[in-house]
């Protein structure tokens, strides 16, 4: 019989955590003497009772030890109980938003896509904006863990490549997924604060400086104002987000690996440099269209390619300009940019580069078996062969991962929102990147004129998508149930 306790247990633990983290935009509330500091308090306290209920409710006889089953279902429902009462401020607050809009931006927030419904960010409670980054910043800290902890089990992240022990050789997550977990929160906080001091220093005020640093080093997007980074014309600004951008993209658990042959791990993983030449390609040739066609200086034109290339890419969603109106190719470049994703064990969405290297290796090989029949090749990642379950699992995923697309593309058209809307809105849900395209959703736009029945589906896009799509779906199979 399936035990639900340890579940309930540890969601209990990060509702307290939640709660915890309302105290400090409470506080900041409080000291720009704004009453919203009230919201947060009720709203921690309801979190907090919550929290402790689970908590007492479901305490687990002897030491907490997790099976496979049990880690998918609490990765999963972790997610809805963090945006569920992660909602609530929004809820309670003067903002006078209904529950599904506040549980669009929390789930929004947590799964680091940045998609809003919100407008007057910029006159907007100190508090309100705060917990926005919060939520960026727990999500993209909390899907790091969970690429190290539970997708190498279930063989679709590509983390089992990096050789750790929570690979899929048991069915417990074991302590050494705490060590690694704890040495890559310390290089997320470490690169948060150097984000946020960087900006400061480029011209930001504090509160500034750390709320787009959450937002960044999370690869979340949510901004402090309409006009997301663009309403700072600071060239420093955006050259330093573009950088941390590039990071919060690449592979954490890269960071602290070590130093081989004199060389840091980093430097020398194939994944990294096809992320890299995925970054340079686009931005290059974007560059060149805004410069040759719509006359931009070559100084301009680099650096808003750049910023919102990599925004894209990565999932970010920050835009320094209005991008759609670069014109037809630009575009179709950033629909297909929404698909690419950053790397495996990153805070970013999307394919990831890693299944997109498995897959361009898949072509080369079937192109080589045409021209010698009788030859073998195998496909290798940093000069390692990779299994053949593996690439199983990378093509049903990209299989799965775009018919997910199509489906709820078609499903949203029905709930009333026009083609572009729900064509782009259904990929940048499911990627995690933020804004759409069009006049709607699009860089200048925001999601609060959708339909409420569509903003729950994209909420549970948002979630499929963040969790790579069979963390959740696995919870509908019969003989998950079963045993």
């Amino acid at each position: 019989m399936f035990d639900f306790r340890p579940v309930i247990f540890v969601n209990g633990i990060l509702l307290i955590v939640l709660a915890a983290a309302m105290a400090l935009p409470a506080a900041v509330d409080w000291l720009y003497d704004d009453l919203d500091w009230r919201v947060f308090m009720v709203a921690g306290l309801v979190t907090l009772l919550a929290g402790l209920g689970m908590v007492l409710g479901a305490r687990p006889e002897g030491r907490l030890d997790l099976s496979t089953r049990q880690a998918f279902l609490l990765t999963t429902l972790a997610w809805v109980f963090m945006a569920a009462f992660g909602a609530l401020p929004f809820t309670f607050s003067a903002l006078h938003v209904s529950y599904t809009d506040s549980f669009f931006e929390a789930m929004s927030g947590l799964t680091t896509t940045g998609s809003t419904v919100l407008t007057g960010l910029d006159s907007m409670a100190h508090g309100i904006l705060l917990w926005r980054a919060i939520l960026h910043w727990l999500g993209g800290i909390g899907i790091i863990v969970m690429a190290v902890a539970i997708l190498p089990i279930l063989r679709i992240g590509g983390m089992q490549l990096f050789k750790m022990e929570s690979s899929d050789k048991t069915d417990k997550v074991k302590p050494r997924t705490s060590q690694v977990a704890s040495g890559i929160v310390m290089v997320y906080v470490v690169l948060t604060v150097l984000c946020g001091g960087c900006l400061w220093l480029a011209g930001m005020t504090p509160f500034e400086a750390v709320c787009h640093a959450m937002a960044t080093l999370s690869t979340g997007g949510f901004s402090t104002s309409d006009a997301s980074v663009g309403n700072w014309s600071n060239p420093w600004i955006q050259w330093i987000l573009t950088l941390f951008m590039a990071i919060g993209g690449a592979t954490f658990v890269l960071f602290i690996s070590p130093w081989r042959r004199g060389r840091w791990a980093i430097l020398t993983d194939s994944q990294t440099r096809w992320y890299l030449h995925f970054l340079v390609f686009f931005t290059l040739l974007l560059t060149l269209w805004q410069w040759g066609v719509n006359d931009w200086s070559p100084g301009d034109a680099l650096r808003h390619s750049a910023f919102n290339v990599v925004s894209v890419v990565t999932t970010t969603g920050f835009a320094s300009t209005d991008y759609s109106l670069w014109g037809g190719l630009p575009q179709v470049i950033f629909f297909y940019l929404t698909f690419i994703g950053g790397c495996t064990g990153s805070t970013s969405g999307g394919v990831k580069i890693f299944r997109w290297e498995v897959l361009f290796a898949m072509a080369g090989v079937h192109l080589k078996r045409l021209l010698h029949p009788h030859g073998v090749f195998v496909i290798d990642f940093n000069r390692q062969r990779i299994s053949d379950s593996v690439v199983d699992s990378v093509l049903g995923f990209v299989v799965m991962y775009f018919l997910t697309f199509a489906v709820f593309a078609l499903i949203l058209t029905m709930t009333g929102m026009d083609f572009v809307s729900a064509f782009t809105g259904s990929a940048t849900a499911l990627s995690n990147v933020g804004p759409g395209l069009g006049e709607v959703i699009g860089p200048a736009g925001n999601f609060k004129p959708v339909p409420d029945l569509a903003k729950w589906l994209l909420s549970f896009e948002m979630m499929l998508g963040r969790l790579e799509l069979f963390t959740v779906l696995v919870l509908f199979s019969r003989s998950f149930w079963r045993g």
